[in-house]
């Protein structure tokens, strides 16, 4: 699964806008506006050839089909050469009540369509661009299925900005789940560097991969790992076997959701409420939250057991390395230290 670093240098990026996934295909689209134009226009020519003694031709004084046509195509376009004019009060009352709010309707059409598919599209390409280029410690979902779509949800729930999320995975439907919660998208394969480099994957705050297969998220991994060397990585596996592998490839957290349902599973039967209260540290709706965070200056040189943010102090990371609360280390805080803790989650939001 590894690749040479030359490889990655034969050919030229070719850089890719986020895009805004729509359900209705542009030449769908196209047709339909064209269609109620045409038969709008339609109507029209059948009204003026009904009503075609109430025109006058001052050419030759005969309205033919093909003069009803002209007339009609001229007046919707309100070109109005007066080579044929309407002279009738019947005639006059039907352009004025008739033909009137349909050319306001087929300009609308025509205006809309030349704004939707040229100034709109073209506007959205730049807004997208410029977001893209300006993208900064945001949080990179590679993959949205169950987990990856669960794991955006719970960001949210946790008070992160949709506009921070970009979502990359290659299937249509799953590409519009993630925009219509708000997320930043882009169809494409999770595992290409062109893909990542778009989304300014070295200036990511975290990277969440979950692939659905194992081999797919490792190479993903890799390819995260290479072109953003300090950008936090977790990663769903989902084989035993395949953690060491994903840990090697650089992923920082290796999530099994099968070996967590045996802890639940396992917790369960030593308890009734020790899984319970398992999934309440795990999840932003239960009363409490399991939260990491770097030392605070007040704290420094106290005790674990004793935070300002009022939470239970269960571990600290120091230099890379866990230390538990009833260890020594525990017992006096250094700048640098990662707290990992328990709170209220009301506390959690007034923080």
């Amino acid at each position: 699964m590894s690749r040479r670093p030359s490889d990655k240098l034969k050919m030229p990026h070719i850089f890719r806008p986020l895009k805004r996934a729509s359900n209705w295909p542009i030449w769908a689209d196209v047709i339909t506006r064209l269609g109620v134009a045409f038969f709008l226009i339609a109507i029209v020519v059948l009204v003026h050839w009904i009503d075609r003694a109430g025109l006058k031709d001052s050419h030759d004084g005969q309205i033919s089909f093909l003069d009803v046509v002209y007339f009609t195509m001229i007046s919707v376009t309100t070109t109005g050469f007066g080579d044929i004019a309407p002279v009738s009060d019947r005639s006059r009352l039907i352009e004025a009540v008739i033909v009137t709010p349909i050319r306001i309707m087929v300009l609308f059409i025509f205006v809309g369509t030349a704004y939707n598919f040229v100034l709109k599209r073209t506007w959205e390409k730049w807004r997208m661009a410029r977001i893209q280029a300006k993208l900064t410690n945001h949080y990179v979902v590679l993959g949205y299925g169950t987990s990856g779509a669960e794991a955006v949800r719970e960001l949210i729930a946790r008070g992160t900005d949709p506009a921070c999320i970009v979502v990359i995975d290659q299937s249509g439907p799953r590409i519009q789940a993630a925009e219509a919660v708000g997320c930043n998208v882009l169809q494409g394969d999770a595992s290409n560097d062109d893909t990542l480099i778009d989304v300014q994957i070295a200036k990511a705050h975290t990277v969440l991969v979950s692939a659905g297969r194992d081999d797919s998220s490792i190479l993903i991994v890799l390819t995260v790992r290479h072109l953003a060397p300090n950008v936090p990585i977790s990663v769903v596996i989902r084989a035993q076997d395949n953690e060491l592998l994903a840990r090697q490839a650089g992923a920082t957290n290796v999530i099994n959701p099968v070996s967590f349902t045996g802890l639940l599973l396992a917790g369960s039967a030593q308890g009734e409420h020790v899984a319970d209260y398992m999934a309440d540290l795990a999840a932003i709706g239960g009363k409490v939250q399991l939260r990491e965070r770097p030392v605070r200056a007040e704290e420094i040189g106290g005790s674990l057991d004793r935070l300002a943010s009022g939470g239970r102090g269960l571990r600290i990371y120091r230099e890379g390395k866990p230390y538990g609360f009833w260890e020594d280390e525990a017992g006096k805080l250094q700048a640098g230290d990662m707290i990992v803790e328990v709170v209220n989650c009301e506390t959690c939001e007034a923080d």
